[in-house]
């Protein structure tokens, strides 16, 4: 299992004008990487600071204050090593903490008190809204790469409402577990349409581009200021018949406390996902029967967490 160096990702402007330029260099990413730097996303710097500094106020609670709030119907805090992503590791669990924040429709979310967090709550939900809203704009570009209309995937109804998790994450510096191989997170793929992280200047993140090789190579992912890092997921790889890759991922403990937040865009649990017209051939059959999305991560989530 080798480590490389730097990857030099692609870097999509959102607030580019020319949208089919835009595209090409989307598909390009997503055929070769699976992976690439999202700027002038409209998410403004001032509130994603909000964001980090709220998350962190949480995290540093008392265990007892964070467990009332614990993770049921996908959504509240979810304890340090609760969860393995590859479940071929031999750790006992991954070595961070997060908190899951659903769709507002379906009131399933929890909060932490506000006599304790008083801007909690309403810092996650105007940030919700914005990078969904930024996920919106950037899915119809994807759509526009796959030689779809732009709006392909509100018509199929995957954006109807579209289904977007927050997940802010906590990652320890110090572990004090010295007799194991211990991942931040393990490797992993994501689950639904597109990823959009944002992270702190701390490193940690890599990926490897062999799947399904044993001898991995992983390479490491940089730090740029004000960009999101966006990955395809693999709901995104079955609609397109594997054309778009959905790419491993892990992040390696580094010994400085790491704070970040991923934006899952899953799409709507009743849209049905089979494979694009314009992904498959005689020569290409689809690869994946049709499923419905809420299925599939149901699915998937009995696997990570038992």
């Amino acid at each position: 299992m080798m480590a490389n160096s730097a990857l030099q990702l692609p870097i999509i402007d959102l607030s580019c004008s020319d949208r089919i330029s835009t595209a090409q260099s989307i598909r390009q990413a997503c055929m070769e990487y699976g992976f690439f730097y999202l700027i002038n996303h409209g998410v403004e710097e001032e509130l994603l600071k909000r964001v980090f500094e709220e998350s962190r106020k949480f995290f540093v609670l008392p265990s007892e204050e964070r467990m009332k709030v614990v993770r049921k119907d996908h959504r509240g805090y979810t304890p340090l090593y609760a969860e393995k992503l590859d479940p071929s590791s031999i750790s006992k669990g991954d070595s961070k903490e997060s908190f899951y924040i659903g769709p507002f429709e379906d009131m399933k979310n929890q909060w932490p008190p506000a006599e304790l967090l008083p801007l909690w709550r309403s810092t996650m939900e105007e940030y919700h809204k914005s990078v969904l809203n930024a996920g919106k704009r950037l899915i119809s570009l994807v759509a526009l790469a796959l030689n779809l209309d732009e709006d392909f995937f509100t018509k199929v109804g995957a954006l109807d409402p579209p289904n977007g998790f927050l997940r802010l994450l906590h990652y320890p510096a110090e572990l004090g577990v010295a007799d194991q191989q211990i991942y931040g997170a393990s490797a992993h793929s994501d689950y639904g349409m597109i990823t959009l992280l944002a992270a702190e200047d701390v490193g940690g993140l890599q990926i490897s581009r062999e799947k399904f090789e044993q001898n991995r190579v992983w390479e490491d992912v940089h730090h740029v200021n004000g960009a999101f890092i966006v990955n395809i997921a693999d709901m995104m790889e079955r609609w397109t018949n594997c054309l778009f890759r959905s790419t491993l991922h892990r992040v390696l403990p580094t010994g400085r406390e790491r704070y970040s937040a991923a934006f899952f865009l899953d799409g709507n649990p009743d849209c049905m996902v089979e494979c694009l017209k314009s992904c498959c051939s005689e020569s290409r059959p689809p690869r994946y029967p049709p499923i419905r999305i809420g299925d599939y991560l149901q699915q998937r989530f009995r696997v990570t967490y038992g």
